[in-house]
Order: structure tokens, then C-alpha cells, then sequence
């Protein structure tokens, strides 16, 4: 029988874990609040093996990143069979948000009514792309359900991390150390090349000037999609003193049309890195976009003792 100082003689009793303290201490994790509006990662281009794969990872990235998260990737020219559309993801979202509310009253609790936005919506863009923007929210209000459609991921000194690491693995740029901003490069001229017109080319810009700091080198950025952008911005830099360029797509891949990136390659004359793709940081950014916009508050939970 346990007394009001403790258990009695005898008895085992599981006392609480004292927190550590100080440098060493176990870090908290953090979890999605129960309720959370579905994260849909609305991607563009032509669905495919690869790309599907390529936005699954993203995904996975966001989830792993804030456990708890319900998060999937819809295809801007999806079928809704094999590639789920922004629009059917979005309806799912909704639909899934009121069947649990309905089993939660059934069960007996005590559950507000559903609030706010069923899905966020984040498009799969480094930059922006007036024409894809319009018709991701065209894809969203045809569902009939309530989601917000979050800004494109960049510009965001993160991308400008994933664009050197590009650089890097294709040999046209050395991997800093220590984060250092003065690094030797292969390349003493960058073409950061966008597609999406003049506003994408803007943004590119901004991120260009981060990237520019981190290799000591010129950037300039350059529209794919608009005949003779790359070639003239290439030469801008070499009659600079630029004599061995590099392409560096500001693209995460599949927004890009196929033979886009080759023929702008040829147009310049120069090496290339590829697209941004699956680096981690891309779905960190796609994660922020999504925080942003909700204000969602993760909740943080204490880890598990080893």
C-alpha cells in the first residue's frame, strides 16, 4: 500500500526520467498537431516513374522532418489513377478531415467542427511561374473543397545550398568547408537558368546573388524558355572576362520540358549541373512553405530514453 511519501516497502515503482541537462541534453521531437491541414505537393510537367519517385521522396522528406504530418504529392496533369491531380488530392483531403470528425463524435468526444483550410497546397517551384501558379488554383477551387495555395519555394538561401552541391557533384564547382563564402570553382562563370519568363528570371536573381557569394564567381540568371536569353546572358559573361561558364538549372526537374535544358546547353557552349531534384533541403523548404502558411505550432514531444 503506497503511503503519501511514496510507495510502500516492497513495491516497484517506475519513477520519471530526470531530464538531462545542459549541452548533452536529448533533444525534444516535434509532431504535427492532430488535425493539421494535409500538405499536397502540387507537381508540374509530365507525371512519370521518375518524377513520381522524385516527389515521393519530397514527401517523405516533409513527414520525416514533422512526424505525424499527412502529406502527398498530386500531378498538375495527373489522371487520378495512377498520378492522383492537385484537385482530387485536395477533395480526398477534405474528405478524410470530416470522416474522422464524424468517427470522432460517434466515439463519444467532444471534437470542434473542422476549421480552416482542409489541404495547403505548395507548389513544386524554385521559382515563379505565372502560368502553373494560375493553374494549380484553378485545380484547387474546382475541387469544391477549402486549401490555400502557398508561394513557389524560392528564392531561399537554401536553394542557393542546392544549387553549389549540383555544381559541386557535377565537378564545376568545390564543395565548401565550414560553410566558407570564398570557394575556388571550376566554373568563373555561372548561367542560372529559369523557366517560367521575366518574373521567374527575378527570382532566380535574388537566389543568384547568394549562390554568386558562395563560389566568388559572377551569376547571372537567364530564361530557358525565352529563344536566345541563354546565349546572350552567356555572352554578357564572358566579354565580362568569364572564360569557362556553367549552367546551373534553377529548377527542381519536373517543370522542365523535355530537350529544354539540352538545347540551352548547346546555345551556350558550356557544362551543365542537374536539376535540383530530391536534395534535402528542397523538402525543408517545401516543409517551410507549408509552416508558413498555416502557423501551425508543431507539438513537441519529449524523445524516448535509449
Amino acid at each position: 500500500m503506497s503511503t503519501p511519501t511514496g510507495p510502500a516497502p516492497g513495491l516497484p515503482v517506475r519513477m520519471p526520467r530526470p531530464r538531462q541537462s545542459g549541452r548533452h541534453r536529448r533533444p525534444d521531437t516535434v509532431a504535427a498537431p492532430q488535425g493539421a491541414p494535409t500538405l499536397v505537393l502540387a507537381v508540374p510537367g509530365t507525371p512519370g516513374p521518375a518524377v513520381r519517385a522524385l516527389a515521393d521522396e519530397l514527401a517523405s522528406i516533409t513527414r520525416s522532418e514533422l512526424p505525424g504530418l499527412e502529406a502527398a504529392a498530386a500531378y498538375l496533369d495527373g489522371d487520378d489513377q495512377e498520378y492522383p491531380t492537385v484537385g482530387g488530392a485536395v477533395a480526398r483531403a477534405a474528405a478524410l478531415r470530416d470522416e474522422r470528425h464524424e468517427l470522432a463524435k460517434a466515439a463519444g468526444r467532444e471534437v470542434a467542427e473542422p476549421e480552416g483550410p482542409a489541404a495547403v497546397v505548395v507548389p513544386l517551384l524554385a521559382a515563379a511561374d505565372a502560368a502553373l501558379i494560375t493553374r494549380i488554383r484553378e485545380a484547387v477551387a474546382g475541387s469544391g473543397a477549402q486549401a490555400e495555395v502557398t508561394d513557389v519555394l524560392g528564392p531561399h538561401p537554401l536553394l542557393a545550398e542546392a544549387l553549389h552541391v549540383r555544381l559541386s557533384e557535377a565537378g564545376l564547382a568545390r564543395a565548401d568547408r565550414a560553410r566558407l563564402f570564398t570557394v575556388a570553382t571550376a566554373a568563373d562563370g555561372i548561367i542560372l537558368a529559369s523557366v517560367g519568363g521575366k518574373e521567374a528570371v527575378q527570382t532566380a536573381g535574388i537566389t543568384g546573388m547568394l549562390l554568386a557569394a558562395r563560389l566568388a564567381v559572377p551569376v547571372m540568371a537567364a530564361a530557358l524558355d525565352e529563344e536566345g536569353a541563354v546565349a546572350a546572358v552567356a555572352q554578357q559573361l564572358r566579354d565580362a572576362g568569364s572564360a569557362q561558364l556553367s549552367l546551373a538549372p534553377y529548377a527542381v526537374g519536373p517543370e522542365l520540358p523535355e530537350g529544354l535544358l539540352d538545347a540551352a546547353v548547346k546555345e551556350a557552349d558550356c557544362a551543365s549541373a542537374e536539376p535540383l531534384g530530391a536534395y534535402p533541403a528542397i523538402g525543408k523548404l517545401v516543409l517551410a512553405r507549408y509552416v508558413a502558411a498555416t502557423g501551425v505550432v508543431p507539438q513537441t514531444q519529449e524523445s524516448p530514453a535509449p
